[in-house]
């Protein structure tokens, strides 16, 4: 997944790393290397999914009220 820019004419090093990195940040390239740094148990996965889960259905019970 390689990400790049172009900078464009007369434009400053410093906005065109600024947006280089809102690019970065928006597909979540960070996240998913954090994520992959350390082997996650496949139930350790599984509990999270299920406590946020639970927290989704949690919060959308209480906006119909």
């Amino acid at each position: 997944m390689a990400i790049g820019i172009k900078v464009r004419d007369k434009e400053s090093i410093d906005r065109a790393l600024r947006r280089f990195k809102r690019t970065v940040n928006r597909a979540r390239v960070l996240r998913e290397f954090r994520d992959n740094l350390a082997f996650t148990k496949p139930s350790d996965v599984k509990r999270v999914e299920r406590k946020e889960a639970y927290k989704k259905a949690k919060r959308a019970s209480r906006r119909y009220y």
